[in-house]
């Protein structure tokens, strides 16, 4: 595709433009795109929607079972940075495409009558590549959309994974009362193969994507000067070292360790709270574990069209970005150290809202994606992502520990809890609640204050004007 704005013809992005034809396609990319997130995220809360009846089944501790859950993460950081560097020369729509077929084929070992070591290995490999799913999403919406109006869409994708366990915990509850808790994971699976053949029929790269032609485009001609040669805003190409190593990467790599630590512990942890301490059912754990990331949803695209309007009318990445989700996280953090005073309803709703302002992380990403040219999106999206999912990596195993230190311990196939394994359980878990939210307060501050994507983007752009890539 060429790279000019200001060559009109078939296939360029002015066509596109005044034709309309853009805007039809975007969406319908993005909305793939958000069910895309919803899926991962799907995958991400299963494992806590299982535990009660997969723990005494396959004989797993709270420790073992918390690490486990961690293990979702060990490759995280590792394939997103892999990942990223592949997507400088491999189309991200074939990517996304690869990543959605292994996650289906990835669930169905435990649906087969696989073990404890079956899940644990299945996770690892889950996790690994579900590590880059916001950055690579985020880069493909983000190559379908001017600068301006990328705020909305890329809040839709990241409301995506607030949404995936909104809709999967019902129906996932409704399946493991219905099926057992092996066809949790037949489900997803399912519905992941269904994912990749739309995707194959819709999917492909924007208009604002760097890419190679297809034979129908114009080839790309010779750019006249280096802000063309760098993709269609007009950055430049500067070495990812030097955003690696500023203080905006250094505040988003801590704001994005606290939501993962969330993540993590909300995934893994949270359907054993409200079963165990609150005393809900399963099937209305399913309902109320919705709550949260429904809230999370609504938060991100409330945050979504503030961001748009408030870029539309000349204000700062930082104002419309950076702002309101350290804002987001001191709430988040304050709402988690306040929970082990309460119970009941009220635990419920202080639950939900320091969960929902703390699942925003895709906002991270959104913000840095403006510091560099579109060459680098994927690669600084999956490096921030691979670095801060440590926190998801650290929480769902240090509650486990937390639990095993209050003297909780998981019953046995067909034990029922007794009152003393409800009262630890709740004393490690309320623990956990006040540790997130004194990293979540730590996380929005530094965020709060360093975290300045303009500016460390006009530096970048000055400093390396005449820079080749990474």
């Amino acid at each position: 595709m060429s790279t000019s704005l200001s060559r009109p013809g078939s296939g360029t992005l002015t066509d596109a433009v005044q034709g309309g034809r853009m805007n039809r396609r975007a969406w319908t990319v993005t909305a793939m795109l958000v069910v895309f997130q919803i899926i991962a995220f799907a995958d991400k809360a299963v494992l806590g929607l299982v535990a009660g009846e997969a723990m005494p089944e396959l004989g797993i501790s709270a420790v073992e079972f918390g690490f486990i859950g961690s293990a979702f993460f060990f490759l995280y950081s590792v394939v997103s940075f892999g990942v990223g560097l592949l997507s400088r020369r491999v189309s991200v729509s074939w990517i996304l495409l690869a990543m959605g077929v292994f996650w289906a084929v990835m669930q169905f070992p435990m649906l087969l009558g696989g073990g404890a070591a079956v899940l644990l290995v299945t996770r690892i490999l889950l996790g690994g590549a579900e590590g880059p799913a916001t950055a690579m999403s985020l880069a493909s919406v983000h190559g379908w959309f001017a600068p301006q109006d990328r705020a909305l869409p890329s809040n839709l994708v990241a409301a995506g994974s607030a949404l995936g366990p909104v809709i999967a915990a019902p129906a996932l509850a409704w399946v493991i009362v219905a099926f057992g808790w092996r066809w949790a994971f037949g489900v997803l699976g399912i519905v992941g193969i269904v994912w990749a053949l739309v995707w194959l029929l819709v999917g492909s790269d924007g208009p604002f994507s760097v890419r190679r032609a297809r034979p129908e485009e114009p080839a790309a001609t010779a750019p006249e000067d280096e802000a063309a040669a760098s993709g269609f805003d007009g950055q430049r190409v500067v070495p990812v070292r030097a955003l690696l190593l500023s203080g905006s990467f250094a505040a988003a790599v801590l704001g994005g360790f606290g939501n993962f630590w969330t993540q993590g512990f909300l995934t893994t942890w949270s359907p054993q709270y409200l079963t165990g301490v609150i005393g809900l059912t399963l099937a209305e754990v399913g309902i109320v574990s919705t709550l949260p990331w429904l809230f999370g949803a609504g938060l991100l695209l409330g945050l979504g069209v503030l961001g748009r309007s408030l870029m539309r009318r000349g204000a700062s990445v930082r104002a419309a970005i950076a702002v309101p989700f350290g804002a987001a996280s001191v709430i988040a953090g304050a709402a988690f150290l306040l929970l082990p005073a309460t119970g009941g309803a009220l635990a419920v709703v202080l639950l939900t809202v320091a969960a929902g302002c703390a699942i925003i992380y895709p906002m991270l990403p959104s913000a840095l994606a403006y510091t560099v040219a579109p060459a680098q999106r994927g690669l600084v999206m999956a490096v921030l992502g691979g670095v801060a999912s440590i926190g998801a990596i650290c929480s769902p195993f240090v509650i486990g520990l937390l639990m095993d230190a209050a003297g909780y311990r998981a019953p046995e196939a067909g034990e029922q809890r007794n009152p003393d394994a409800i009262a630890s359980m709740a004393a490690g878990l309320h623990h956990g609640f006040a540790l997130t939210g004194a990293v979540l307060l730590v996380a929005s501050v530094v965020a709060l204050m360093f975290l300045r994507p303009d500016r460390t983007g006009t530096r970048l752009q000055q400093r390396y004007a005449s820079a080749g890539p990474a």
